[in-house]
């Protein structure tokens, strides 16, 4: 093979492999939580939940080096280490996600978050031309031409992980810094509900679970001890029977403690609705306890409504108004749907319409006490105008400044002591 067609190879393979690398590492760092849930999917499905405790530090793990190798392999940096780094990965993902595909353990590998959801063959095809890429660079690493010289790759290659643990470290205490989820600020959550015109329904059907003396039992929407006090409301599933047109938003439903449905209701209110959102209260901070109480007050003060959202049984709904006083009503939802709408725990919604105006994770909620005002005349009533590609340029220029401001050193300075050194050794050759 001649030296051109071998080197056309490697510029192609590097950019696309890279490429992909460093958008598949950036989602996942943009939403650790996410990546975290999914890596619990897959230990799950293998029958490993009891390590559910590594999902986190993995999601780290996992995109951090992604994102590195990606960078390293279009900068050149570590060639010999990176290229062997992509191979393994791809070596790895591409016989699992084949078995995805046969098996279908999880509905999708995660390989790219929420950003871009791929079938689990897609994700198998798409592996296909990225591992016979990742072979070519293993093969011909010294044909990558290096962006900087060799004194560069320890700095380089220690920023771009501090870049991106920094970056998923920022969107796990606050919000993802961009929202791939159907539940972004602005959007119509009725509209994302409807199914088009023509299309073919799926059917659900959902079971209530009831306790009574101690047993529980399952009932259907049709015959479920409405009137019957005896009976305690437990909790709630819906199972897919026959598959459809799924619509963006398909598991947002709200019931009460008694077991009433009042998701139209909560949607159809043309006032402002808060949804403190708590996926699991055994799992849910308490630290901000009070501020929630002062946005309930707040909420009752002004007329708007106010619910707390939970996948947990009531026991665990008693034990936290036991514990942190709350008197605001409480309703129950799926847990997936819960944890897809807000990564907090808790985490606060505000809606109108239908329509999310803003959401706030626990450890940012707006402070509402002694307010008096209405969220008509206040900026938090109304929906933060879009600034994603503002987001996206200054965490462009947040990681590659610095890159820029080593190259000219590394051109002028490291470059021109090398050159003087192997001058310096031709001579004494001579």
């Amino acid at each position: 093979m001649g030296q051109t067609v071998k080197k056309i190879i490697v510029e192609i393979s590097r950019i696309i492999l890279g490429a992909v690398f460093v958008f598949s590492g950036f989602v996942k760092a943009v939403d650790p939580l996410g990546t975290a849930y999914k890596i619990k999917d897959y230990l799950t499905a293998f029958n490993l939940g009891y390590f559910d405790f590594t999902a986190l530090p993995l999601s780290y793990i996992q995109f951090a080096v992604e994102f590195s190798i990606g960078i390293c392999i279009l900068l050149g940096v570590y060639r010999r280490a990176n290229t062997i780094l992509a191979l393994i990965m791809m070596i790895v993902m591409t016989p699992l996600t084949l078995y995805l595909a046969i098996k279908n353990p999880v509905t999708d590998c995660g390989c790219f978050g929420d950003a871009l959801v791929l079938t689990n063959w897609q994700t198998f095809f798409k592996n296909l031309p990225l591992l016979l890429m990742a072979i070519c660079l293993f093969l011909w690493y010294k044909s990558i031409t290096p962006v900087f010289t060799k004194k560069c790759n320890s700095l380089i290659t220690f920023w771009v992980y501090l870049f991106i643990i920094g970056l998923g470290l920022y969107c796990f205490y606050f919000l993802p810094v961009l929202d791939f989820r159907p539940y972004k600020v602005g959007a119509h959550i009725p509209s994302l509900m409807e199914i088009p015109e023509g299309a073919e329904h799926p059917v659900f059907d959902t079971k209530l679970i009831y306790s009574k003396d101690g047993k529980q039992r399952e009932f259907t929407i049709k015959d479920y001890p409405k009137d019957d006090t005896s009976w305690v409301f437990v909790d709630s599933k819906t199972v897919l029977l026959k598959k459809g047109y799924v619509p963006a938003i398909h598991d947002f439903s709200i019931t009460t403690g008694e077991g009433n449905e009042i998701t139209d209701h909560v949607l159809a209110d043309t006032s402002y609705t808060f949804l403190l959102i708590m996926h699991k209260l055994e799992e849910a901070s308490d630290v901000n306890v009070d501020k929630i109480n002062d946005i309930y007050d707040y909420s009752k003060k002004l007329g708007y409504s106010f619910y707390a959202l939970t996948s947990s049984l009531p026991v665990e709904i008693h034990e936290w108004i036991k514990n942190t006083g709350a008197e605001y009503p409480f309703g129950t939802m799926d847990d997936i749907a819960l944890k897809t709408i807000i990564r907090s725990n808790p985490g606060l919604l505000l809606i109108k319409g239908g329509t999310i105006i803003n959401k706030w994770p626990n450890t940012a909620l707006p402070n509402f006490s002694g307010v008096k005002t209405s969220l008509n005349s206040s900026v938090i009533g109304k929906i933060p105008e879009n600034h994603n590609l503002q987001k996206m340029i200054i965490i462009s220029l947040v990681l590659v400044a610095p890159l820029f401001i080593l190259y000219p050193y590394d051109f002028f300075v490291i470059r021109k002591r090398q050159k003087k050194h192997r001058q310096r050794r031709e001579v004494q050759v001579e």
